[in-house]
């Protein structure tokens, strides 16, 4: 479950990356999320129906998750993509599972055991492998500039999201959640996208950058986030953080697939430390209890 959520984000960074030229990125967020919503919606009537009240009682709590979690997450990640590489991009992400582990342990004092640390480390090193293409001196090339830093914003807001998110009323079903703060993104980000107009930023629609919306609306959006918050909340957030790190191996499949790029074997050697690295981290795990 938790594997499928950074396949689609990689095609999302990808894509994202890929019609930067054509789609200005608060415009793409917000057409992101209102495909996404009209998508969830003929699922998730019922259930907001008879969870409308309990969504009015908890709209504080929706309110910030969906400003974390959509809204800015997605609009500051799309702006950090028109000014850095996508090299850059995973090589930060891969930083997520530290930085989720770090504000656990701030926040709730939730700590992970020495074989979780080694698999983090493990996993963390499978991603650095591909990132330097088997050799480390590849990462003596590499510059960062103010969209990295724009990256790292989005990373911090997805961090207290996923941290956050384990803490949500479970009274709540998950397509009314994810209705409420898809609806809080969309009205978010109207004010900024209409700025982003005012100030002479112009999409050119065709068939890519159509298609372009339609996947990142309905696969990273509405299908991701669905799989993400349900191993979230059987998982915990350390060890969903974990799996970030199979972005950058998804990442070199698809540009193996639709790109034509080589698979070499740094990315299979890569390949095996994540695994490897996930499996430490996962193994032995009591399922949670309901209730």
């Amino acid at each position: 479950m938790l594997a499928l959520p950074p396949l689609f984000w990689a095609g999302n960074w990808v894509v994202g990356r890929a019609v930067h030229g054509d789609m200005p990125p608060m415009l793409l967020g917000l057409l992101r999320w209102s495909v996404a919503l009209l998508v969830m919606l003929p699922f998730a009537w019922p259930h907001l129906k008879r969870d409308w009240v309990k969504l009015l009682a908890q709209r504080r709590d929706l309110l910030l998750l969906g400003l974390l979690g959509t809204a800015l997450h997605n609009a500051v990640t799309y702006l950090g993509l028109n000014f850095t590489t996508a090299m850059n991009g995973l090589m930060l992400n891969s930083f997520l599972p530290v930085m989720i582990v770090a504000i656990s342990w701030l926040l709730y004092r939730e700590r992970l055991a020495g074989r979780q640390w080694l698999g983090v480390l493990l996993s963390l090193a499978g991603v650095g492998v591909i990132i330097a293409r088997g050799d480390w001196r590849t990462l003596q090339g590499l510059s960062f500039n103010p969209g990295d830093l724009i990256v790292v914003a989005g990373m911090f807001m997805w961090a207290f999201y996923t941290i956050l998110v384990t803490a949500r009323s479970q009274s709540l079903h998950l397509l009314s959640f994810l209705a409420a703060i898809a609806l809080v993104g969309v009205v978010a980000i109207l004010p900024l996208a209409l700025l982003e107009y005012a100030l002479g930023f112009r999409a050119r629609y065709t068939p890519q950058t159509l298609a372009a919306v339609l996947y990142v609306g309905i696969l990273p959006s509405f299908a991701g986030y669905v799989l993400w918050n349900r191993g979230v909340a059987l998982a915990g957030a350390n060890v969903a953080g974990l799996f970030t790190h199979l972005m950058p191996v998804f990442g070199a499949l698809l540009s193996w697939v639709f790109l034509d790029e080589v698979l070499l074997g740094f990315h299979l050697f890569g390949f095996a430390l994540i695994l490897g690295g996930i499996a430490l981290t996962t193994r032995g795990r009591a399922p949670p209890e309901d209730g």
